[in-house]
């Protein structure tokens, strides 16, 4: 650590740490629109295609960083409109274009390189473009890499407004007169900034996982842009750090080195990421197997207890399931108040049975959903149901109940339970002539809604005229309502 600690006091290493840290936050910002526009493989192009920028820039004004920046930039930008130029006009597929254009600009680079490399006194050394060579430094290097990064970063100040939207809605930036085809460019002129700036640190091949990796890491992290767009300059910082001081320790080459330290800390949030983890998606998919195996135990009581015949004995009849894993599984179910336990007794309580009558109700109406829009056969819906059960959600349910008028039988002839909290007093149930108010509680919000579209708000006081099969008519304030039975049922009523 002393050796380390007296070399980062040397100016060289100075400047390749500096330089790195730089191009690592610049990377990583941009790469965030670059990733999640799907640009990657164009940085790549663009990253391969700067060659010959830089082979005409040396003949024209030697060894010059300006002038590698100059000639690199204008093969960028000749590169970006090259590709879009026959993605458009010759209905070449997108990759294709890219494949063509960057290879072919890639070897002519590759082939002036040599060329001029075989001039007596010409100092121009491949591998130093392809990989990096950030030892090598210099002061003209240091302040052209921290030109640019504030330029990346002030331009994504400036204009995140337009970068968010034509990333994500880019048909409505357009009818907001923001032209996506104009920011396109931009980020193809911003990416061919980071690439000259990337070109002593990590080399045009490996530019492209400073711009893919941290910004991808990120979006393993967080889902808001701002927070991604600050993770992935932090990650990016934090693998040219590392990458650097592990190229030194261990002797070898830094480009790859911070490339491959980037790769690890994508490896690392994509086990450990609290939200897109491999190891959270496992554990969360343990816990999803459970809930389900937990839920289906419990309305297999339900119906038991409906025939009047639950027990541990029967319970363990009726599923596959060992006596051991029941009994844990009763447990948890007993200390969430959902059933009772007595020695080899099992009684569901009133929170158990609404859970239950919850899962049943779901089955039903998703049965009678698939048979009635989607045409199904009966012999086909049960397993589509069972699965779908425990993913519905209570707002779904009452949306699908509202879509099929309320149904109260399901396709195999059995009745679907009403939802939990339905009215005990339904306004079917109120006899002809009676009056009653509208209550203030109704089973849910698609209820109030219906009611609300009626001119029925609560307190409205009605009387029942008439019924018929199908429907109910009611007098309010002398106007004439009629309701069909499925939602009468429904409607929750007070004295």
């Amino acid at each position: 650590m002393e050796e380390l600690w007296e070399l980062f006091q040397q100016v060289w290493a100075i400047r390749a740490l500096v330089a790195s840290i730089l191009v690592g936050i610049m990377c990583g910002i941009l790469g965030c629109f670059i990733v999640l526009r799907n640009m990657a493989l164009i940085g790549d192009a663009l990253s391969h295609a700067i060659l010959p920028g830089i082979v005409v820039a040396f003949i024209l004004f030697g060894y010059s960083t300006i002038g590698f920046f100059v000639g690199s930039v204008f093969a960028g930008l000749l590169t970006a409109v090259g590709i879009t130029w026959i993605q458009q006009k010759i209905k070449t597929k997108n990759d294709a274009a890219i494949g063509i254009v960057f290879t072919a600009m890639f070897s002519l680079g590759v082939i002036g390189i040599s060329w001029i490399s075989k001039g007596q006194g010409v100092h121009l050394d491949l591998k130093d473009f392809l990989f990096g060579n950030v030892l090598g430094v210099s002061d003209e290097d240091l302040y052209l890499t921290f030109g640019i990064t504030l330029y990346v970063i002030a331009s994504v100040i400036v204009f995140y407004r337009y970068l968010f939207l034509s990333t994500f809605q880019p048909v409505i930036a357009e009818t907001m007169g923001i032209s996506t085809t104009l920011i396109h460019y931009f980020i193809m002129l911003l990416l061919s900034f980071a690439v000259v700036a990337s070109l002593r640190t990590v080399g045009v091949i490996l530019v492209v996982a400073m711009l893919i990796t941290p910004a991808s890491t990120a979006l393993l992290l967080s889902d808001r842009l701002k927070k991604v767009v600050i993770l992935a300059a932090a990650i990016g910082m934090l693998s040219a750090f590392l990458g650097l001081v592990a190229a030194i320790v261990l002797d070898t080459t830094p480009g790859p080195a911070i490339a491959v330290v980037a790769t690890l800390i994508y490896l690392i949030a994509a086990l450990l990421s609290p939200s897109k983890g491999i190891i959270f998606r496992f554990f969360q998919k343990r816990k999803q197997e459970k809930r389900v195996r937990q839920e289906d135990i419990l309305k297999q009581a339900f119906r038991l207890q409906k025939a009047g015949a639950l027990s541990m004995d029967k319970l363990l009849d009726s599923m596959a399931i060992t006596g051991g894993d029941l009994g844990a599984f009763l447990k948890k179910m007993g200390t969430r108040g959902l059933v009772k336990i007595k020695g080899r007794t099992i009684e569901l309580t009133q929170v158990g049975e609404d859970e239950a009558r919850r899962l049943v109700r779901a089955h039903r109406l998703w049965e009678t959903y698939l048979v009635d829009q989607l045409g199904l056969d009966e012999g086909q819906i049960h397993a589509e149901a069972e699965k779908y059960e425990h993913l519905l959600t209570d707002e779904i349910l009452d949306e699908v109940d509202r879509e099929l008028g309320f149904p109260t039988i399901d396709p195999h002839g059995s009745p679907i339970p009403s939802k939990a909290g339905s009215p005990k007093s339904s306004l079917w149930q109120v006899e002809i002539g009676q009056k009653v108010s509208i209550a203030q509680k109704q089973p849910n919000q698609l209820i109030a809604a219906d009611l609300w579209k009626l001119g029925l708000l609560p307190g409205t006081k009605v009387q029942v005229n008439q019924k018929t099969q199908d429907t109910v008519s009611l007098d309010t304030s002398g106007n004439t309502i009629a309701i069909r039975k499925e939602l009468a049922e429904k409607i929750n009523t007070s004295n």
